[in-house]
């Protein structure tokens, strides 16, 4: 086949995308080999790729491909989230274009609507994925509302609610007006806000007695429900037993005295509005208040207290201000910063509001998952999020599982004519259920009412590592047999409440073990102002565009290289041009060596030899340095060392020492060698680059149909020799100096120079590198000084290059002095190092060792130095 002379991604991605496709390299099946299992995190069934997407599932690509070269059998299951508030919202949204709404919609209606949506919409985000070259086991693909993944919940309910874990009853949740349904804790930011605080009078009943009272909400006064005071407060001693009049309203409430209150926070006067705050809900139990709940459920004021009935909570913020003012009962109004809850999904503030809700004990549900994580069952990287996963799971409320709507698995509870509710996994089993409550065996299913509330989506994510493996209803089924628990999970720090704690807590009430073992949380992607990418700042590119622009491989390369775990991204466009020009570097590379000449005849020079036992040892060195950083999760730091192994190591160096002379042969031996090394640098790449090196590998050699890199196994260390790295470093250090004497004195690469050097020699191998490289005529071992000479110092070793009427005297001093003077206070670094008793003590003897090895390295030199000074400046 004909080597093109660039690399096309386009037309290679979508070749070998579908050869893997068609020769079913992503399907996993249980056999005898080892599993390793990661599910996807699902992303919403309406979702596109982002940037976000674009890390995680590279991550995850790179760590399954991995496992597959490995020798694993590895199974990615991808899927989609329904995404109960948002996609509800997004259809809500399209019906209303249509001069349609749902409430004038029965629920089947409605749900075929949604049914639509997702089908038109759903499911692109995958096939985007496959465009980033993610090589998921695409066959099984689920979505959360799937019939068998929707039975996993409904069963998963019934059977906590057996357990007396799950409860039906009126609390304060965060309501969502927007959404018009109930959130978690979890699904509330905290958004510091520019409010303003409302001075209030309140007259003292039967008296001109004013209280003042300073809130961020005044239109919630039409709630209130009595003055809270502290007893110890003796501004307000001589009031125990006294009423107020709420301001506007006119209703008289009692004032309460309660140690709640802070003396020193503002007027130390609280008003209490049970039914729209937590605190005064808790205050309204203790006393026996009034709960007067005055919002509709879309954040308008209701009829209950009879005034601005209709109005939108914020428009009536702003007239109860002007009619507060206009009464006399406003003190003053100040500029005030606070925090207020914002609904996740829907960006608007969420209102605190008593509601019947379902909700999940959770306390003894989750100390496992606690332990689990915090004995590393479960290990997290970065580890530093433990003490966040901590304190969440100490202080971890009861879960509010209802959603007040319709898009999602509806709770299997139902209502009996006459009060009370059974719960179970279908109405035909409610129907029995009923009649052993009732006693009544003339009841019929019509007689049962359904909840219409929705299980909360987090509720069907959470069962995602079991039930993707039918887990739930068929418990001992070969596949959750075979594939859990799963291996690693690739996710944001931002669900790690929501979603990662919740699966292991499922995990070990369901299968009494850990979903996964490793948790790689990953950073942020931000633009280089730190902004996190986002369309409605117009930030974030498409990612697909970028695919189109660079390739996926180049992309890849940009995510990784500077992605460490729970570290932000700064992205920017240098990034994927980094990445191409590494593409182009393995292609250009490749079209080197193909489109040498072999020779079967000629004998391997001892530079060749030597230069392949130098490689090899390192090769082998990298495999085994890249392979304990992917098992530590440092994937960043495994592909930079891999980048820096084939540019500067391969490329620079090894093709430099073996290439043969313009228009001359190669030998057989030495071209068969680095075919070698070629083709186990690519099955290195593959997991980051699986493009490319797909392309190339077909080109390196004989393949049959059928065959792929993908499932190659990954190159194994063999022997390390160290001594010999040692040395071509150390030729290395000599080829360079020699360069740089070069580059100074304007010596041309095609003239040759001699080498002389003084205390020290060199192996015959080294040599012959160093004669071929630098092109140097003879290498000469010496005793005394060489007059007219540029030298320079490796390893305590004096080198010089002859360079006759070249030699300036004052640039060469310049040149010692500070070579001399860098190398003190290198020298002066590595004794402070060595002082700290500490490092001394607690660094591993081998750390300190190379330490003590760079002072006395330093020491020599600085005294080779001195001397040449000395003698140059005689001359």
């Amino acid at each position: 086949m004909e080597i093109p002379s660039k690399y096309n991604p386009a037309n290679s991605e979508d070749k070998w995308y579908s050869y893997w496709l068609k020769n079913g390299f992503f399907h996993s099946e249980p056999d005898n080999r080892e599993s390793y299992t990661i599910v996807i995190p699902p992303p919403n069934v309406t979702g596109v790729l982002h940037m976000g997407h674009m890390l995680n599932n590279t991550i995850q690509d790179v760590l399954v491909r991995r496992a597959r070269m490995k020798g694993l059998n590895a199974c990615w299951v991808p899927g989609t989230d329904h995404a109960s508030i948002a996609t509800e919202a997004k259809v809500v949204q399209k019906l209303k274009s249509e001069g349609k709404s749902k409430t004038d919609m029965t629920r089947e209606e409605f749900l075929g609507h949604a049914w639509d949506w997702t089908e038109k919409h759903g499911g692109i985000i995958l096939e985007q994925l496959k465009k980033l070259g993610a090589s998921c086991d695409w066959e099984r693909t689920k979505f959360t509302m799937d019939k068998d993944l929707s039975q996993s919940v409904i069963e998963t309910f019934v059977d906590l609610h057996n357990k007396g874990l799950v409860y039906r009853g009126v609390r304060m949740v965060n309501w969502d007006p927007s959404a018009q349904t109930a959130l978690s804790d979890e699904e509330v930011i905290h958004k510091d806000e520019h409010s303003k605080l409302y001075y209030l009078k309140y007259i003292v009943e039967d008296t001109k007695e004013v209280i003042f009272v300073a809130t961020t909400r005044p239109e919630t006064i039409l709630g209130d429900s009595a003055l809270c005071v502290n007893p110890n407060d003796p501004r307000y001693t001589h009031l125990k037993g006294k009423r107020v009049i709420v301001p506007i309203v006119g209703r008289s409430i009692p004032i309460i005295h309660d140690d709640y209150v802070d003396i020193e926070f503002g007027t130390g006067a609280l008003k209490v509005t049970p039914a729209h705050d937590i605190n005064d809900y808790m205050l309204g139990q203790k006393y026996n208040l009034e709960v007067i709940d005055i919002f509709n459920d879309n954040g308008t004021i209701n009829d209950k207290v009879g005034m601005y009935v209709g109005v939108d909570r914020f428009d009536l913020r702003k007239q109860i201000a002007i009619d507060l003012q206009e009464a006399g009962l406003m003190e003053k109004i100040e500029d005030y910063d606070n925090k207020v809850g914002i609904s996740e999904r829907t960006g608007v503030a969420i209102e605190p509001k008593l509601s019947m809700q379902w909700f999940l004990k959770m306390e003894e549900l989750s100390k496992p998952a606690l332990e689990a994580v915090m004995n590393d069952d479960v290990a997290l990287y970065p580890s530093k999020f433990k003490n966040t996963y901590k304190h969440w799971m100490e202080n971890i409320k009861d879960w509010c599982v209802s959603r007040q709507l319709w898009w999602g698995q509806q709770i299997p509870a139902y209502y009996l004519p006459n009060g009370g509710f059974v719960v179970a996994t279908t109405p035909e089993e409610a129907l029995v259920l009923a009649k052993e409550k009732t006693g009544n065996d003339s009841l019929t299913i019509d007689d049962l009412r359904q909840d219409e509330d929705v299980l909360d989506t987090w509720f069907s994510s959470w069962l995602w590592p079991i039930s993707v493996f039918d887990g739930i209803s068929n418990p001992n089924n070969k596949e959750i047999e075979y594939y859990y628990p799963t291996n690693d999970l690739v996710t944001g720090p931002d669900i790690l409440f929501f979603w990662v704690a919740r699966m292991i807590v499922a995990g070990y009430e369901y299968r009494g073990e850990k979903p996964f073992s490793n948790v790689y949380l990953t950073g942020i992607v931000r633009d280089a102002q730190h902004r996190k990418m986002s369309k409605s700042l117009g930030n974030s590119p498409d990612p697909l565009d970028l695919i189109a622009k660079y390739g996926a491989d180049s992309i890849r390369v940009a995510m990784l290289l500077c992605a460490s775990a729970g570290n932000d991204i700064l992205w920017d466009e240098t990034l994927p041009e980094q990445g191409r020009n590494f593409s182009n570097k393995i292609w250009n590379a490749f079209r080197l060596v193909k489109n040498w000449e072999v020779s079967e005849t000629i004998e391997q020079p001892l530079s060749s030899k030597i230069s392949i036992d130098w490689f090899d040892s390192l090769l082998s060195k990298s495999i085994k340095e890249m392979s304990a950083d992917l098992d530590n999760y440092r994937i960043s730091e495994s592909l930079m060392q891999l980048y820096r192994l084939f540019w500067d190591e391969f490329s620079g160096w090894y093709l430099e020492m073996i290439k043969p002379s313009y228009q001359k042969p190669i030998d057989k031996a030495t071209y068969d060698a680095t075919v070698e090394f070629f083709e186990k640098l690519l099955k290195l790449l593959h997991p980051f680059m699986p493009f490319i090196t797909e392309e190339i590998w077909h080109f390196l050699g004989e393949r049959k149909e059928g065959e792929s890199i993908m499932i190659e196994l990954l190159p194994e260390v063999t022997e390390i020799k160290e001594p010999l790295l040692t040395e071509i470093e150390q030729s290395k250090e000599i080829i360079t100096a020699i360069r740089n004497i070069r580059k100074s004195k304007n010596i041309a690469n095609k003239d040759s120079v001699e080498l002389k050097i003084k205390g020290g020699k060199l192996t015959a191998e080294s040599e012959s590198v160093i004669l071929k490289i630098a092109n140097v005529s003879s290498v000469e071992v010496v005793t005394k000084d060489v007059a007219g000479a540029s030298s320079f110092i490796v390893k305590g070793i004096e080198f010089y290059v002859p360079l006759g009427d070249n030699l300036n005297v004052e640039e060469e001093l310049l040149k010692m002095k500070t070579e001399l003077e860098y190398t003190q206070g290198f020298l002066k670094s590595v004794l402070k190092k060595l002082s700290n008793e500490r490092f001394v003590n607690s660094a591993p003897a081998k750390v300190v060792e190379i330490e003590r090895t760079k002072q006395a390295d330093a020491e020599e030199k600085i005294n080779i130095l001195n001397d040449q000074i000395t003698k140059l400046s005689n001359i």
